[in-house]
């Protein structure tokens, strides 16, 4: 057998550890009838293999595998785009109180009044935050609240009888999913040029509205970490040809108490509140997506939406509703969490986030712009893009970089987006970190780009001082190895 060195990593918890023989439980003796298997047909034709370790084994196992886990709780997490923020515990509590954790979708409404209340208030609170008054909680993440957004136009352009209003209009700077999401609403997608300085081409977006215009899509900010100066002008462009203007609102965090998106002339947005307001996310889920949208457009969000008539709260269908976007009222946890967040913080407090995003990406974007590329120089909102073509030129691509981040302790940036930036690493650090943390991700680059000039081998190796070093990732995507498999078993004792 081999002995693992002290201090290193014993590989063998992370191998299976199965052995014939061993119980990790014993189940009590049954105290009700024995109750007949289903039909044959319904059963397995082979054994499940599953493993057979003991108790101890088990805990240690899963132990071992959630220090590997690398959070917002453990270390810094600048993932651009995506809002990695720390997310106060008192919101997890919130969300598992009986009164919110243990009701069920299909009670009556008059046995769950509390949990309609909140609904009714966090809709009232993200319509005043952002200046679009018909809100539904309903779309579980941020491209179906896209989907349903698109979908709300076209339902209104039909009840107009303009039906030839099925073209989309996306920057190419946008978000992977405007356009994906406009294609799937049965709209076809016009790209729209950004300029020089990262901004919409007003002139070409002028040459490409008309009468088929059914809605331009921007995020707001950019995903260049900029907000779009001539806005003004690109709402009211959009509108004298008749169509609307979607806001992608995936993150509001340098926006919030400092500008509402329906003061800018959108008509409909929505808001991913697992980023902005507070919820863990990744890995799939969980995730909430609200459509916001104006006055003029409330009557055709999807059911359910929450109505008060003096203290009664019930679930209504808005009068041209689309219809449901999912089975029940949309991701009651995250809702509570977002709730929470938002009365926690309070009117100040949302300022207050939005000035320290902003402050906290500008500090990292001016600490490095003169050793990485930046990809538009200006202030930024809450990200700033790095392109570090300089250090691509030496042989050594952001890939490499973001590898070599994992040494350090700090989570790999969003990598090669937005597309139209060579090399791009987009840095989000939230307004949650301090400037502590800042000054060691910047002087960890500094250190890094010091080691592209010396040692370029040590990062195409990178990570060194992780389980697993330089993973086949397309490999890994194509052919996930996602579940125990008795074939693969290695005997802890190899």
């Amino acid at each position: 057998m081999n002995v693992p060195i002290p201090g290193e990593i014993d590989r063998r918890l992370l191998n299976d550890r199965s052995v014939s023989g061993r119980i990790g439980v014993r189940m009590p003796d049954l105290d009700v009838p024995e109750q007949p298997l289903p039909d044959s047909g319904l059963l397995r034709s082979v054994p499940a293999h599953l493993p057979e370790v003991s108790q101890p084994e088990v805990v240690r196992y899963f132990t071992t595998l959630s220090r590997m886990n690398f959070s917002i709780d453990t270390n810094f997490y600048p993932l651009g785009s995506c809002t990695m923020k720390y997310n106060p515990k008192i919101n997890e509590e919130m969300a598992f109180l009986p009164g919110m954790g243990g009701i069920h979708p299909h009670q009556p409404d008059e046995t769950v009044q509390g949990a309609l209340q909140l609904i009714w208030e966090l809709q009232s609170d993200l319509g005043e935050i952002t200046g679009l008054p018909g809100v539904c909680l309903a779309p579980l993440a941020g491209a179906q609240g896209e989907y349903t957004g698109l979908m709300v136009a076209r339902a209104y352009f039909a009840d107009r009888g303009e039906t030839a209003r099925t073209v989309a209009l996306i920057p190419d700077s946008a978000h992977g999913t405007n356009p994906a999401s406009a294609a799937m609403a049965g709209l076809d997608v016009i790209t729209v040029p950004s300029d020089s300085d990262g901004n919409v081409n007003v002139e070409a977006l002028r040459g490409l509205v008309d009468e088929r215009t059914c809605v331009f899509m921007l995020t707001i900010p950019s995903t260049l970490g900029l907000f779009e100066p001539n806005i003004l002008e690109i709402t009211s462009v959009v509108h004298e040809a008749g169509g609307l203007v979607y806001a992608d609102g995936a993150n509001l965090n340098a926006l919030l108490g400092i500008v509402k998106i329906g003061d800018l002339g959108f008509d409909i947005a929505h808001s991913n509140l697992h980023k902005t307001f507070s919820t863990p996310h990744g890995g799939g889920g969980p995730g909430a997506g609200p459509v916001l949208v104006s006055e003029e457009l409330r009557r055709f969000l999807p059911t359910p939406v929450v109505e008060r008539t003096g203290d009664d709260y019930r679930l209504v269908a808005p009068p041209d509703t689309i219809g449901r976007v999912n089975g029940f009222h949309g991701s009651f946890g995250v809702l509570v969490r977002a709730y929470t967040y938002i009365r926690a913080v309070g009117v100040e407090g949302m300022r207050e986030i939005a000035e320290n995003a902003i402050i906290n990406a500008n500090y990292i974007r001016s600490a490095l712009s003169g050793e990485f590329g930046i990809a538009v120089d200006r202030i930024c909102m809450h990200e700033c893009v790095l392109s570090p073509q300089a250090q691509k030129a030496k042989g050594v691509s952001a890939l490499d970089i973001s590898k070599r981040l994992i040494d350090y302790g700090i989570h790999p940036p969003t990598m090669y987006f937005p597309l139209i930036i060579p090399e791009a690493l987009m840095v989000e650090p939230t307004e949650t970190e301090s400037k502590d943390t800042l000054d060691r991700f910047i002087a960890v680059m500094r250190q890094i780009n010091r080691e592209i000039e010396e040692d370029p081998d040590l990062l195409h190796d990178a990570p060194h001082d992780t389980p697993n070093t330089r993973l086949d990732e397309a490999g890994a995507a194509r052919n996930p190895y996602l579940h125990w498999r008795p074939e693969q078993n290695s005997q802890a004792a190899d």
